[in-house]
């Protein structure tokens, strides 16, 4: 009963925002018509003054509900992301929870040995962290810009940053990191805050592995280049980003529409997390596809310097 009214609900909600569409585009229709008798109307008539003022009334008309009509397209589209943001969320919360409450009851009811019982408290903890984990993502979207701000800038060795970054992320997918991730780049540093990077870098490299290959396979590649801009970037061996969604995965709620994104667990907030960062640090992130042997690259250009 829940289930059908949820989806009755979502129905409706979607169905009341095609009168506005509907609408705006009649009111277009009749404003191109209405202008068209005016323009033959006055021109028979050459009522000059009469007919370049109606036009132009008619035309601000057009562009008003043109621009009208976009915006509508823009909230349907935002709440479709809304909508599939909610999904997500609430089938992450819920899965943990439900896993933690079927440990926890087992223990109650039956008498495991030890290694059973250790088994079920190293689960348990595992889905507390992936718990813990979303809660946090979920608080740094509402506080990315004073994220970092009780800590001073300092300067970061970028290499060691991100072989930490990368050990925590094989470490949550349960990989050896030896195995996973391959380094290569010079010695740089970067004049920020350490959280903040962890944050950018901590993101792309859990996602390198979880939408990489099988087995996955991460290269990270440092470059110095001029003026002072220091580029990171990320290659994986996965099925890469289509080229009509590499603009959009750094959107609020935006998950990819290819099979490999609805098989992954995720919310849509990491990428733009990533990108909201890394112009704080006045850089720029971009996705492109790794040739010859397809995978992601994933480039996050921030300012820094070579090592003296």
């Amino acid at each position: 009963m829940k289930t059908k009214r949820t989806y009755s609900l979502r129905h409706r909600k979607g169905r009341t925002l095609h009168l506005p569409i509907t609408l705006n585009v009649v009111l277009i229709s009749l404003n191109v018509l209405l202008m068209v008798f005016w323009i033959v109307i006055l021109a028979r008539q050459s009522a000059i003054t009469l007919l370049t003022l109606g036009t132009v009334l008619f035309a601000l008309i057009l562009i008003g509900l043109t621009f009208y009509l976009f915006l509508t397209i823009k909230e349907v589209r935002l709440r479709k992301q809304q909508s599939n943001f909610v999904d997500s969320v609430t089938h992450e919360l819920k899965t943990p929870i439900a896993s933690l409450r079927l440990y926890l009851e087992t223990l109650q009811m039956r008498d495991l040995d030890a290694d059973r019982r250790e088994e079920f408290y190293k689960t348990m903890s595992s889905e507390l962290e992936r718990l813990d984990q979303l809660i946090s993502q979920l608080l740094e979207v509402a506080g990315l810009d004073a994220i970092g701000q009780h800590h001073e800038p300092e300067e970061v060795e970028l290499l060691p940053l991100l072989k930490k970054c990368a050990v925590s992320a094989a470490a949550h997918h349960k990989k050896d990191v030896d195995a996973v991730f391959e380094f290569e780049g010079p010695a740089v540093f970067l004049q920020t805050r350490r959280l903040i990077l962890e944050m950018i870098f901590g993101n792309l490299l859990d996602n390198a592995i979880k939408y990489g290959g099988t087995p996955p396979w991460v290269k990270v590649e440092i470059q110095l280049r001029p003026r002072g801009r220091i580029v990171t970037r990320i290659v994986d061996n996965g099925q890469g980003v289509p080229y009509e969604q590499r603009a959009k995965i750094f959107r609020i709620f935006y998950r990819g529409e290819n099979e490999l994104t609805r098989k992954q667990k995720g919310t849509g907030l990491g990428l733009y997390i990533v990108k909201t960062l890394v112009n704080l640090l006045k850089g720029r992130v971009s996705v492109h596809h790794h040739l010859p042997t397809g995978g992601s690259v994933f480039e996050v250009e921030l300012p820094g310097r070579a090592a003296s």
